[in-house]
């Protein structure tokens, strides 16, 4: 992928100019009505009951690098198996979040002729409750930390957080302050996306690695402090991988090279704006759109494959575009956007789910999956590579 400047990077739901096709308006003659019916994931493939809370995080340690007054903030969604539901749905965004959302992707779905109330993300049907009792594990519970896209809501990853936690895992997604359309914080204060148009991405990928290893050190309480959540069972801090979309994906390397806590990585679909400066000696899963193939115009997936000596792998998706790994895949397709992407929205989400999750339990949970052993002809749409 060519270099662009954040300001044109900055990500939004819908992102009309990563989407093939999307530039040809509907007729305008008539002004839709917003849909009936809300917008929902889809189930877990695990039929475990699956909780949700969210964690406010400070490090009063280091200034906020997009607003130096401030200290770093963090607001963090966990999601985890549970005993039984709390019988309070999760809600997918906050009433603030959901109205900038809507409003900053206001162009692209009135060319695709599509309205939206501003509460339309608080109104997605998630499959997490709020605050159910956790279960209980001895030795521990692996983490999978999740990283957004640059611009792109900790939400827009819920389906995967869902899928993983009804496996058996810890999964914290992180809202990285100031890089995002909007986060709201318990005060009821929301902060939007400062960093947009002046962040280089080098620095962008150093302020995640230094947000991960703040969010292990709060989770884990190697930092010498009480663990933030209380109420679950404890981390596994043996069994720790990060997987991110875009930003949060290329920011896999940094995080993986000042931390040696992050066992594993998974890259879905960001272009490696942070190279390797030394050989990366653990497993790294490589996702992405057709164009992210050998030979492809974004060479950094070649330098940073190159540099990986451990475990790899390098897929493609036939009939997907940049955000076919996040919940847009199927969030698009039930609000009638059939241009967003070539493959049907549920499928390339059941793929996305499939393959990380694969990763995840060979890397974590010590059980191999065949599924990354080379070509399946369950998913005949995911190319593996091996230049």
């Amino acid at each position: 992928m060519k270099r662009r400047t954040l300001a044109a990077a900055v990500v939004s739901l819908l992102m009309a100019g990563t989407v093939a096709g999307t530039g040809t308006a509907r007729a305008a003659a008539a002004v839709p009505e917003p849909p009936d019916t809300a917008m929902a994931l889809p189930a877990p493939g695990v039929h475990r009951p699956v909780g949700r809370t969210v964690v406010h995080l400070e490090d009063a340690g280091r200034a906020d690098p997009w607003v130096p007054g401030e200290r770093r903030e963090l607001m963090v969604s966990l999601w985890y198996p549970a005993v039984r539901p709390s019988g309070v749905p999760a809600p997918y965004m906050t009433g603030q979040e959901s109205a900038l959302y809507v409003k900053a992707n206001k162009a692209f779905l009135d060319a695709n002729g599509v309205v939206l109330a501003d509460d339309a993300f608080t109104r997605v049907a998630t499959h997490a409750t709020v605050d159910a009792e956790p279960l209980r594990v001895p030795g521990g519970l692996p983490l999978v930390v999740l990283s957004p896209g640059f611009g792109m809501p900790r939400a827009t990853l819920t389906g995967l957080a869902e899928e993983l936690a009804g496996r058996g895992y810890l999964v914290a997604g992180i809202g990285h302050n100031h890089e995002s359309t909007a986060i709201t914080f318990p005060d009821g204060h929301t902060t939007t996306c400062d960093a947009c148009g002046k962040a280089p991405w080098p620095e962008v990928g150093a302020v995640r690695a230094r947000d991960v290893s703040f969010v292990l050190d709060r989770l884990t309480g190697q930092d010498g402090k009480e663990p933030v959540w209380q109420d679950g069972a404890p981390v596994d801090p043996d069994r720790i991988a990060m997987v991110g979309h875009s930003a949060g994906g290329f920011s896999t390397v940094p995080a993986m090279l000042s931390d040696p806590r992050v066992k594993a990585g998974v890259n879905m679909d960001g272009g490696f704006h942070v190279l390797p400066d030394r050989p990366l000696d653990r497993p790294l899963l490589m996702l992405g759109q057709p164009g992210r193939v050998p030979g492809g115009s974004d060479g950094s997936w070649q330098k940073t494959w190159d540099a990986a000596t451990g475990w790899k792998r390098w897929l493609t998706v036939d009939g997907t575009q940049h955000l076919s790994f996040t919940d847009l895949a199927v969030l698009t397709k039930q609000l009638g956007i059939r241009s967003f992407q070539a493959l049907d929205g549920d499928r390339a989400d059941a793929v996305t789910r499939a393959y990380v999750s694969a990763f995840v339990e060979t890397h974590l949970g010590c059980r191999t999956a065949p599924l990354l052993g080379g070509p399946s002809q369950r998913y005949p749409e995911v190319r593996f590579h091996r230049p």
